[in-house]
C-alpha cells in the first residue's frame, strides 16, 4: 500500500492530471513487477514506468489529434 501511495505523489509530481494518469498508473504497475523481478527495486521501476507510461500516453493523444487534424483539413 506504501508503494500505490508513493507512485501516486510521484506522478503528482510530475504535474499529471487525472485523464493522464491512466498512462502513469499502467506504466507504474508494469514497472514496479518489473523492478521487484530484477532485484526488489520495485518503487523504482514504479516510478520510471509512471514517467514511460506518461509519455507513451501523451504521444499517443498528439497522434490521434494530429491524425483528427488532417481528417478536417481534408474534407
Amino acid at each position: 500500500m506504501k508503494k500505490l501511495a508513493f507512485v501516486a505523489v510521484v506522478c503528482g509530481m510530475f504535474g499529471m492530471a487525472a485523464p493522464a494518469s491512466a498512462g502513469c498508473l499502467g506504466g507504474a504497475a508494469v514497472g514496479a513487477v518489473a523492478g521487484h523481478m530484477m532485484g526488489h527495486h520495485a518503487v523504482a521501476g514504479a516510478a520510471a514506468g509512471c514517467a514511460i507510461g506518461h509519455h507513451s500516453a501523451a504521444k499517443k493523444e498528439r497522434a490521434a489529434q494530429q491524425q483528427d487534424q488532417n481528417m478536417n483539413s481534408n474534407h
